[in-house]
């Protein structure tokens, strides 16, 4: 019997009570990514070293690009649990008549978590093959307690759970949350579906929100106002968030958007806005210090400490410089799985970590992210931010506030300067180099520095991203090296 168990299935009511059954085994429960490519998959499970997988036989037939194991090696959960009727009918009497402590004893369950291993995840491999975050018991309990005592719910409140499961937000925000604070989760198995999620969060009256912007856009086609009449909070994570989404949405439902950030690798959750409280008397006599501040991702988590260094020489800067971001804290992880390397190149001997994201905070503590070290090139002895150069393009290029997912600036190796940008776009026009050139020419006009603009173009059907939502940072370096789209 092997010390970890995969889970493959969707957001829903029986996959959370597969996590929950695996971690009441004793075992770690590895929820897999399958919208990733097949040797993502297959380097996921070898890393993890899986023989058996927990799922459903319709889940089977539907992921059919899943490296599916022999069916020995399955547990088809749809055929189990009817053969369990009786012991569930036993438990759950059980479980309305005793205290949990003693359920726990009868269980064997044990109450020494603490730096043991409670779940693995991997990483969505946005810039490279997926790496296995390993997040233990004190990771996962300390990060719900930094997050649930600042969102402070109300136990009537509920959440909808429609990111995977795989995905670190998945996981511990719309999982391991609601079970530990006791509140009502309502499942969907995607994101994408929004006309259904909307149904859903109306018919329970659903009170908060967790969605990537990518998802979130989703709601602006179809959806009515009424609808989402019940939502109290709107988060966001994964990507940064547009400001002319956040307006949009607002305008349409009344709902502000908030964002926040984390990573795998801080279990996930470090910083986020949250609403503001409402003014004390006179607001002028009686200041209040803001909650949010939009282009922020937030202030830290309670327990959280943060420390900036310098991209180039890595040493220690003010942390309203920007510089390299590092976490230290309950939540920041112990090391990638099998992987003393990577996990140093991360990790330095204190427990701090780098994040390898670019950022800065203000005076008021709220964290602002210039961009990811990964998402740089250094042109000409230059730091330039690939995020950046995005954001200047929509108004040049006449789409008004917002960049939608139609454009991807990458790096690649240029024998004179070290690095060159390369766009990457779903924009059908003229001949390629003409367009750069007038693109190079309405850049240099609105003060762009020359170093920042792309040098060429490259057409694609779509932008590649990643079930998250994510830019798939490795697809599209791969474009950009070969020069034209696969």
């Amino acid at each position: 019997q092997k010390p970890r168990v995969g889970i493959v299935l969707p957001p829903s009511p029986i996959g959370l009570i597969a996590n929950l059954a695996v971690v009441f085994a004793g075992k770690t429960p590895v929820n897999l990514n399958f919208t990733a490519g097949r040797a993502a998959t297959e380097s996921a499970i070898k890393q993890a070293g899986l023989d058996k997988f927990l799922t459903a036989d319709t889940f089977v037939r539907k992921v059919q690009s899943f490296p599916w194991p022999p069916m020995k090696n399955l547990v088809l959960l749809e055929r189990l649990v009817p053969t369990l009727k009786v012991k569930i009918g036993i438990w759950f009497v059980l479980s309305k008549i005793l205290p949990a402590s003693l359920l726990a004893f009868i269980l064997g369950i044990s109450r020494q978590g603490g730096k043991k291993e409670a779940t693995l995840l991997f990483t969505s491999g946005s810039s490279g093959d997926p790496k296995g975050v390993v997040l233990t018991h004190r990771n996962l309990l300390g990060n719900v307690i930094q997050f649930g005592t600042r969102l402070n719910l109300a136990p009537n409140d509920s959440i909808l759970g429609c990111l995977p499961l795989f995905h670190s937000f998945g996981c511990t925000v719309t999982l391991w949350y609601p079970v530990i604070f006791g509140l009502d989760l309502v499942y969907y198995p995607t994101p994408l579906e929004v006309k259904k999620l909307a149904e859903l969060i109306q018919k329970h009256k659903i009170s908060v929100m967790i969605a990537t912007p990518t998802f979130l856009r989703g709601y602006l086609k179809g959806v009515n106002r009424e609808q989402l009449a019940s939502i109290k909070l709107v988060v966001t994570g994964a990507e940064k968030l547009p400001r002319a989404l956040a307006e949009s949405f607002e305008t349409r439902f009344g709902k502000q958007v908030l964002e926040g950030y984390g990573l795998t690798e801080t279990s996930p959750v470090s910083n986020v806005n949250l609403p503001d409280p409402a003014p004390i008397g006179d607001e002028d006599a009686h200041p209040v210090i803001p909650s949010n501040r939009f282009g922020s991702v937030g202030q830290l988590l309670p327990g959280l400490a943060v420390r900036m260094t310098h991209p180039d020489t890595n040493e220690p800067q003010s942390i309203h410089q920007s510089g390299i971001i590092w976490f230290k804290g309950a939540n920041i992880f112990t090391g990638y799985l099998n992987d003393p390397k990577r996990s140093a190149d991360v990790l330095d001997a204190d427990g701090w970590f780098r994040t390898g994201d670019v950022g800065r905070v203000d005076l008021d503590g709220f964290l602002y992210i210039e961009g990811r070290l990964s998402r740089f090139s250094k042109i000409a002895g230059e730091m330039v931010p690939h995020e950046t150069v995005e954001d200047s393009l929509p108004l040049p290029l006449g789409w008004g506030g917002e960049r939608p997912r139609r454009i991807a600036i990458v790096g690649v190796p240029d024998v004179e300067k070290g690095e060159a940008l390369v766009m990457l776009t779903t924009l059908t026009g003229g001949p390629e180099a003409q367009e750069i050139v007038q693109l190079r020419y309405r850049l240099i006009d609105r003060g762009v520095p020359p170093l920042w603009i792309p040098k060429k173009m490259i057409r694609v059907t779509e932008i590649p991203v990643l079930a998250s939502g994510k830019l798939d940072v490795k697809n599209c370096e791969k474009i950009a090296k070969a020069g034209t789209p696969p």
